[in-house]
């Protein structure tokens, strides 16, 4: 199965190390340096087989490729994979991200890891133990901090850019906006959406936790089972991704698909199936480009918070960028986006 992946698969490298000790494997996998050295989170997840995972890895590297492009970031695209029999606690999560520090460091620099899912600014705190090439460490160790307030505010941007093609007017006071997942990323979201005088639904699969910031913030529950379905002016997930395909997307009722999510489309080719139904679709690499930009901009670039957020606010000039000439060349808005990787990609070369 890792030969049929790889085959099909247009990155550069990857680095495959089965701990088995720890029963882990870990797969780094390096899509692109040509504008700079990969770089992506780490996902810790138990998977059903390595084959699962490797297949993330590597679809997870090349979207990471696309959203440093066009954030316009000195930044290639990576991904690492962790796949664990279940999600370690303690000393052996302790042992088990110092051993992935050695991958790391085994690759020269080629590869710069950060946070991902289950993971944290604490993990990577451990990673930096045995390895430099670490974004993300938390600020008491040298790092920036959690990049997921940034992920958040470039997506609320994204949003009120996306309300603005749609509707005429960034305002967001009166329009509905379903939340889907109120982790770290989504929760800051909806607070800030909130605070804008948006009618917000809330949906999780952690049910106690969608309560929760419900009742904080007045919003609304819907059940993980009906959200897609459910009537809302903007539709935003920030969970998992691959929920958007050709069984799903003809049961949205909205106008506007933006948020946080990677690799939101089950297959690439269904973002055509957006148009025809009235939905505006703002392509995840380039709305959720907040995380990458908040550790480019503080940690490579060592610009001051005052310059992170301009580029934060880029996001929106971005998406417009998009939406514009999809319009005028009749594509879909992920067509639109996928020509300012290639020309900036091209341009590097």
């Amino acid at each position: 199965m890792f030969e049929e992946l790889l085959e099909g698969w247009d990155g550069e490298e990857v680095a495959v190390r089965l701990d088995r000790d720890l029963s882990t494997w870990m797969f780094v996998c390096v899509h692109s340096t040509r504008l700079g050295p990969a770089c992506g989170g780490t996902r810790l997840k138990a998977y059903a087989e390595p084959g699962e995972a490797l297949r993330d890895g590597l679809r997870l590297s090349g979207a990471m490729t696309a959203k440093s492009a066009v954030a316009g970031l000195p930044l290639g695209g990576g991904k690492a994979v962790l796949a664990v029999p279940n999600i370690p606690q303690g000393d052996r999560r302790r042992e088990l991200f110092h051993r992935y520090g050695d991958l790391v460091r085994s690759l020269g620099g080629t590869y710069v890891t950060a946070c991902d899912m289950n993971t944290t600014e604490r993990d990577m705190d451990v990673v930096a133990e045995r390895c430099p090439y670490v974004f993300g460490r938390s600020v008491a160790c040298g790092g920036s901090g959690s990049s997921a307030p940034a992920t958040a505010t470039g997506v609320f941007h994204g949003i009120r850019a996306s309300v603005a093609h749609a509707f005429g007017s960034p305002g967001l006071e009166g329009r509905t906006v379903l939340v889907q997942g109120v982790g770290a990323v989504g929760r800051s979201l909806a607070e800030q959406l909130a605070k804008a005088g948006a009618r917000l639904k809330l949906t999780d699969t952690d049910q106690a936790r969608a309560n929760e910031r419900a009742e904080a913030l007045g919003a609304e529950v819907v059940v993980p089972e009906e959200a897609v379905g459910t009537a809302c002016d903007v539709f935003s997930p920030n969970a998992t991704g691959g929920i958007l395909s050709q069984e799903t997307i003809p049961e949205l009722r909205c106008r506007i698909v933006a948020g946080a999510a990677n690799n939101q489309l089950a297959r690439p080719e269904d973002v055509a199936l957006f148009g025809p139904l009235g939905i505006l679709y703002a392509p995840d690499y380039v709305i959720n480009a907040g995380g990458i930009i908040h550790l480019a901009s503080l940690e490579l670039l060592a610009e001051d918070q005052a310059k992170r957020d301009e580029r934060l606010l880029g996001i929106a000039d971005t998406l417009t960028e998009v939406f514009e000439a999809a319009d005028a060349e009749g594509i879909s808005a992920g067509a639109a986006a996928e020509r300012i990787v290639e020309r900036r990609l091209a341009a590097a070369a």
